[in-house]
């Protein structure tokens, strides 16, 4: 049986992390569809907006030579998605084994064959270190332009 293999994500910020994790995916599957999250399931499910928009993180993931195909996520509901492309095996962080969410993930896939592989969510750059930094640059420079505004504005009598 050919394995066709799914890793959902939101690869906004791509980096050596989610490169890491397609290419573990693809050691273990004959087929690899990178799910991408849509901005709209980010920021439902996630709460956050992502920096790069749907159709360039696409771009970028289809163009990783692990990934046979990339696919536009637009619910985040596994079911659903696999409706549409019959995977039979997900890959998900070891962060989602034994909590709630991977639990009922695998209740729900198991019924349809899907196996779930969790992979080492390693200790390597992620999207969420990345977004806080651009936050904490934007906050510096905000408080450079003030603080230059006020300068400024104190010498204009």
């Amino acid at each position: 049986m050919i394995r066709i293999g799914y890793a959902p994500g939101a690869y906004d910020l791509f980096h050596i992390g989610h490169l890491n994790l397609l290419r573990q995916a693809k050691e273990r599957c004959d087929f690899l569809i990178a799910g991408v999250a849509a901005d709209d399931v980010l920021i439902e499910h996630k709460g956050m907006k992502p920096v790069v928009p749907l159709v360039e993180r696409l771009e970028i993931v289809r163009n990783v030579r692990h990934v046979d195909a990339a696919y536009p996520a637009f619910t985040n509901d596994k079911v659903e998605i696999w409706k549409d492309l019959q995977f039979n095996v997900i890959f998900k962080g070891d962060d989602w084994k034994d909590t709630e969410k991977g639990i009922q993930l695998e209740r729900r896939l198991s019924v349809l064959g899907v196996e779930i592989v969790y992979l080492p969510y390693g200790k390597v750059t992620s999207s969420s270190t990345l977004r806080q930094t651009l936050k904490n640059i934007d906050e510096i420079a905000s408080r450079l332009r003030r603080r230059h505004l006020v300068t400024d504005t104190a010498f204009t009598f």
